[in-house]
């Protein structure tokens, strides 16, 4: 098996071979390397423009993710169905239909509760061009569909117009107008959240949101799944580079540097990167953060964590049993990122089945000592409904919720993108056969018409496109659940999973297909 694709020509980086199908296995370059060739794979274009070829292009108007090909993911399970039977609903074939399961959920881990329409949480969408150019579609779809919206890190530093007073934020703008789009159009379910990292933390994001916006839900960031290093973005003139460098960033190349300064305005690059620090986990700091939140007004608390080594996802584990947190994130490899050095992205981290795997493993043994298990959600390259019940059941009792990124962003890019088309009268051909109004081409822009009234007239068409994305992974999650018979999240469990190879089955410990109702085989033969 290949597991890696592209490694030295992707399209990610606009890389590509001199020989189509003649690259070495092993270094993935060509077989035959020419003398006079101008370099268009990973290796001659670096050695023109260097650490440039690093980063998936173009900047800001794409998101990105992993391809490699990962011995084990969840395809390598499927989902069992049965004839008998109904749980959480009456074994009546009048009653217990599809269209009656139940996927609202809660987070929190008090009395007080987040209640969700759907498993689903939206990955921190942070400071690049490619979240904050699509927020307000994001950010109306998920309230209307009842998903939780996480607001990523640096999005206070990367706003020019925020103001600071001894280095601690007093006014964005910027984190103000992100809060607001979710706000303007909930409507009971779900919430908006505020992520802080090293950076956020030294300006004082999360204090600002809460104190100023009355934000009532924050997490702390230890990682993602696509990186193991801080986020990173471009900026594109040298007076941004100097802003975000005297706002404590690291900026590359040093924009202060008079050779540098000159290079740029000689037009040798047009682009800086802005990079955040790695954080510096203790055990003590991070409970000292968390009750400094908590004293501060925040009733709800989460951390995210990525796809570290096995002892680091322990510790935010055990750290998020111990100071009960409402909500663990765990980000395998994998993923999607706005922007993360391309080959990091391939070969680092543990892949979301086996992280998943893993902490199952932590999990169970914490809770046979009758410890504190927090609202835990999977992340990491889910897209469709039956990888939602994958992860739901590979991680059940513990894995309550699904968390996806790039898959709701693409749902606002397409709609807003087709909106604006219809809106010109250029309908595209593959939508045309429906229609040339947004109500005939967006089959449930009439639900939503009817649902908001007066208000649907100021509803982004891009929100229509993210609430029609998780209507069709609600209405295929419940034909899954009705078809394994649990008729209520909280029933599904492991044993509606079996392995299609052994080394599946050995890594999950879900039974291999063969194996799977041996002894109730038995049973029903006498």
């Amino acid at each position: 098996m290949t597991f890696s694709k592209g490694l030295n020509a992707t399209g990610a980086t606009g890389t590509r071979l001199r020989l189509s199908g003649g690259e070495c296995p092993y270094s993935g370059m060509c077989v035959t390397c020419l003398d006079g060739c101008v370099g268009l794979c990973e290796v001659g274009k670096s050695a023109v423009r260097a650490k440039e070829v690093l980063y998936p292009q173009p900047f800001g108007k794409i998101t990105a993710a992993s391809e490699k090909d990962y011995p084990v993911d969840y395809s390598h399970f499927n989902i069992m169905g049965t004839a008998v039977g109904a749980i959480g609903l009456e074994a009546d074939s009048d009653k217990a239909i599809f269209p009656a399961v139940n996927l609202e959920t809660t987070i929190g881990a008090g009395a007080e509760k987040v209640k969700l329409k759907v498993p689903f949480t939206i990955g921190a969408m942070g400071s690049t061009n490619v979240a904050l150019n699509n927020w307000v579609e994001l950010a109306a779809g998920c309230a209307i569909s009842g998903v939780p919206l996480f607001i990523g890190e640096n999005v206070v530093g990367m706003d020019p117009n925020s103001e600071f007073k001894n280095g601690r934020v007093v006014n964005s703008p910027g984190l103000d107008f992100r809060v607001k789009a979710f706000r303007d159009w909930f409507d009971g379910y779900a919430t908006v959240v505020v992520q802080a990292n090293v950076e956020d933390t030294m300006l004082g994001t999360q204090e600002y949101a809460i104190d100023k916006l009355g934000v009532d839900f924050v997490e702390l960031k230890w990682g993602q799944g696509a990186k193991d290093i801080g986020g990173e973005v471009k900026l594109n003139t040298i007076e941004r580079a100097r802003q975000l460098k005297s706002r404590g960033y690291i900026v590359l190349p040093d924009p202060d540097d008079a050779v540098v300064e000159a290079a740029y305005k000689a037009g040798a690059f047009t682009e800086f990167e802005r990079h955040s620090r790695v954080g510096m986990v203790t055990e003590e700091s991070f409970h000292a953060r968390v009750a400094e939140l908590r004293k501060l007004g925040a009733k709800f608390v989460s951390l995210k964590t990525g796809a570290y080594r096995a002892a680091d996802l322990a510790r935010a584990i055990k750290f998020a049993s111990d100071a009960k947190l409402d909500l663990l994130t765990i980000d395998g490899a994998g993923g999607g990122t706005g922007m993360s050095p391309w080959r990091m992205m391939n070969e680092w981290g543990i892949p979301t089945v086996y992280i998943q795997a893993l902490a199952m493993q932590m999990l169970s043994k914490l809770a046979a000592k009758g410890r504190y298990i927090p609202t835990v959600s999977i992340a990491g390259g889910f897209t469709l409904e039956d990888q939602a019940f994958k992860g739901l059941a590979m991680g059940a009792p513990y894995f309550k919720l699904v968390t996806m990124s790039r898959s709701p962003l693409t749902a606002a890019m397409v709609g807003k993108n087709i909106g604006e088309m219809v809106k010109s009268g250029k309908v595209p051909n593959e939508y045309k056969k429906y229609g040339e109004s947004i109500e005939q081409v967006f089959i449930l822009a009439e639900d939503l018409k009817k649902r908001l009234g007066g208000k649907y007239g100021d509803l982004p068409v891009g929100a229509i496109g993210v609430y029609s994305y998780f209507e069709r992974l609600a209405q295929g999650l419940r034909q899954f659940m009705a078809g394994a018979r649990k008729f209520s999240l909280e029933y599904i469990t492991r044993d509606d999973l079996v392995a299609l190879t052994r080394e599946g089955a050995e890594i999950t410990g879900i039974p291999y297909i063969m194996d799977n109702d041996k002894e109730e085989v038995e049973k029903i033969l006498g």
